[in-house]
């Protein structure tokens, strides 16, 4: 029998119990993939890559102390693979929250019919045991 992550057998959880924060700084870091896959965050960064690889290739040059600071093509699209990963990661987060919200609706719904059966008929609740 395998473990899944929500057994009580596995120690880390469910994804939404990790992305509950706990702590203060839990709730800081929690803004990070927020920030990495903003729109503001990803136009800085085609700009970056604009100034740093394409006015090179096109022979502008870009001094030495702007490529230091700003980095290369390969920092530019490291961080744009961030911002791609950061927005996958809340992506999935929401679409666990949005299910678990339509579960948690479905099961109570269902309650409630079953509820209204056992109400309505009674005699035949009764005669199975319930």
């Amino acid at each position: 029998m395998t473990d899944t992550p929500d057994s009580p057998q596995d120690p880390t959880g469910s994804l939404a119990d990790l992305a509950e924060p706990t702590s203060g700084l839990d709730r800081v870091l929690q803004y990070i993939p927020r920030v990495l896959a903003s729109k503001a965050h990803v136009v800085l960064l085609m700009g970056l890559g604009v100034f740093l690889v394409l006015l090179p290739l096109v022979g502008v040059a870009v001094s030495a102390k702007a490529e230091l600071i700003g980095g290369n093509y390969t920092n530019v699209t490291s961080d744009v693979g961030a911002c791609i990963a950061a927005g996958g990661t809340l992506h999935l987060i929401r679409q666990q929250r949005r299910r678990h919200r339509l579960e948690a609706e479905r099961l109570r719904l269902t309650e409630e019919m079953h509820r209204l059966l056992h109400h309505v008929h009674r005699e035949a609740a009764a005669e199975i045991g319930q």
